[in-house]
């Protein structure tokens, strides 16, 4: 009878032996992965900015015009111009030699950029032959209009030509003085198209100023769309008031 009980007892611990073993055997689960914190966002582009002037040295009196471009800036400034678009130009007159200093701001930081006119003691004007200056239709048949795309005021190749040409009759007719009428389509506000006439008038003075006329022979005005060559409500006659339009300065 105890050796009965005994088996019994040897049988009983062997099966919570094997289960205990079995229980250990099971595949511990993995302890989930630790917490990554999403990519942060990318930084914002700096901010980039350049500055020109046409001429570079001028005499008293005279106007330059003030080009300038950036890239990734909020607000732009000029100092003594004060807040401008993010591209474009203007005319200034400086009374004496002048840094103009460009600050450009952005998410990104800030970009400034200089310029130097240098404005010099005009020479005495110099006795010469009277003038004797052609009519208005003489002198619009050989020197044509520089004509624009929309919203823009680069010069394209045609306009290219047409400066090229008005700048040779120019040069053979130096006693003419220029003045460049900037003009805008209808579409958008008065506001809007009296800075892009004014844009183009001054592409087009840099454009003869380039090929040698002198700038002090030349003044810029814009009439933005105020004053318009054709009504119709038609791309052909858009593009007659996408110009800037040469005259005689008298």
């Amino acid at each position: 009878m105890r050796l009965q009980t005994t088996r019994t007892k040897s049988i009983v611990t062997t099966a919570m032996a094997a289960m205990l073993l079995l229980a250990g055997c099971h595949k511990k689960q993995s302890a989930p992965p630790p917490y990554s914190a999403p990519p942060a966002a990318a930084p914002a582009a700096a901010p980039t900015a350049t500055l020109t002037a046409e001429p570079a040295t001028i005499d008293l009196g005279q106007s330059v015009v003030l080009t300038w471009h950036t890239t990734n800036a909020t607000s732009v400034s000029i100092d003594g111009v004060g807040p401008v678009n993010p591209n474009g130009t203007t005319n200034v007159t400086p009374s004496n030699s002048t840094n103009f200093h460009l600050v450009a701001t952005g998410d990104g930081g800030t970009a400034d950029a200089n310029f130097r006119v240098t404005v010099r003691v005009p020479a005495a004007p110099v006795a010469g032959t009277s003038s004797n200056l052609p009519d208005d239709a003489a002198f619009h048949a050989a020197v044509p209009d520089i004509f624009f795309d929309y919203d823009s005021y680069d010069l394209n190749p045609a306009g290219h030509t047409a400066a090229q040409q008005a700048s040779t009759y120019l040069t053979q007719h130096p006693d003419i003085k220029l003045l460049i009428g900037g003009y805008c389509d209808e579409r958008g506000s008065a506001e809007y198209n009296l800075a892009l006439g004014e844009n183009r008038a001054n592409a087009a003075k840099t454009a003869l100023v380039n090929a040698g006329v002198s700038a002090s022979r030349i003044r810029v005005i814009s009439y933005g769309k105020e004053k318009q060559f054709c009504t119709e409500q038609n791309e052909s006659c858009w593009q007659q008031n996408r110009r800037a339009q040469f005259n005689i300065d008298r």
